[in-house]
């Protein structure tokens, strides 16, 4: 089976592929790229292959077989960071993962949803702190978090309160994308049916997942956006194995009754959802981080601390007075 092109159509990879001059990533292709991704989602839905085949490499080694003592005690959330330098279509990316285990493995979780907001609220901070420096590092490495990886439960239903809460709490500090982990659990029509079922919670409940249409000033991605769109929640099946056969190698997952390419289309979303975040929308994604949430972020904190606008404003005043009335004094 020949491998199928990681792209919507040829137009949308031929266009997206080539970096205008004036594009962040055109301009990042020689000095490299700085790239933060975090991956979210309960055990059992293939974070760690999902990295794997992301980076097209062993980031993560295969766990060892749990101790069957301990096995029914969920292990408290914590935070796993891999960095891996990485080169897509030319440009350098120098990419950090977080990764979560442990999330939403407990009775009650309130405590990784908070978890997950300090820690993305502290990556802002420190970039705040850094730009209120009178002499700034320049080798200062932005941590903010650009893109959070939610994998969601195939259950065959909907969305689950655990879902619902998590995209809620996090949406106005991250771009977040869904994806139906092991989305090999349904059939073909089974998985158009719980794609269209969390498509009408995400609605209903008014979910902020990351809008690939953000950005209407340019009519022809718009278009390509939208096609994009119809793809949420994606569906993702990702494997360790590499074959080599006629045409080149292959990442096949294998089953008793058959196999998936994974970077077929037609098959699964993994090749088109991997060219989004590590090539087409990476500058996006950045973008809309840095000038949106961040910018977002950064206004509200300023107001709550005091420092906004106005209050720089009644401090000059403050200043101006008495400076006029030590005058009249002297």
């Amino acid at each position: 089976m020949a491998p199928s092109a990681p792209s919507i159509n040829s137009t949308m990879s031929s266009r997206m592929a080539t970096a205008r001059p004036s594009s962040y990533r055109h301009k990042s292709e020689k000095r490299g790229m700085t790239y933060n991704i975090m991956l979210v989602g309960q055990a059992g839905l293939g974070r760690r292959t999902f990295l794997n085949t992301l980076c097209e490499r062993a980031v993560i080694a295969s766990p060892e077989a749990p101790n069957p003592e301990t096995a029914n005690v969920a292990d408290p959330m914590k935070f796993d960071t891999y960095e891996v330098a990485m080169e897509e279509e030319g440009t350098r990316i120098s990419l950090t993962v977080i990764d979560t285990p442990g999330f939403g493995d407990g009775l009650d979780n309130t405590s990784c949803f908070k978890q997950l907001q300090d820690y993305i609220e502290a990556q802002f901070d420190e970039v705040l702190v850094e730009e209120s420096r009178v002499k700034r590092n320049r080798r200062y490495r932005d941590h903010r978090i650009h893109v959070l990886v939610y994998f969601i439960a195939p259950t065959g239903h909907s969305l689950r309160e655990l879902d619902i809460e998590l995209i809620r709490r996090l949406g106005e500090y991250v771009n977040i994308i869904p994806v139906i982990g092991r989305a090999d659990s349904f059939t073909v029509e089974e998985l158009d049916a719980f794609r269209a079922n969390v498509m009408r919670d995400i609605v209903y409940y008014k979910l902020p997942v990351y809008n690939f249409c953000w950005d209407e000033t340019d009519s022809e991605a718009l278009v390509e956006n939208r096609e994009i769109m119809d793809h949420i929640p994606f569906s993702v099946v990702t494997c360790d194995e590499v074959f080599d056969n006629e045409y080149g190698s292959v990442r096949i997952r294998r089953y008793p009754w058959g196999t998936i390419e994974i970077d077929d289309e037609a098959q699964c979303d993994f090749a088109l959802l991997r060219y989004i975040l590590l090539n087409s929308h990476i500058a996006d994604l950045i973008n809309y981080t840095e000038d949106m949430l961040y910018e977002n972020y950064r206004t509200k904190k300023l107001e709550v601390g005091g420092y906004g606008e106005n209050d720089e404003e009644e401090d000059d005043d403050e200043e101006d007075q008495a400076l006029s009335a030590s005058k009249k004094q002297e």
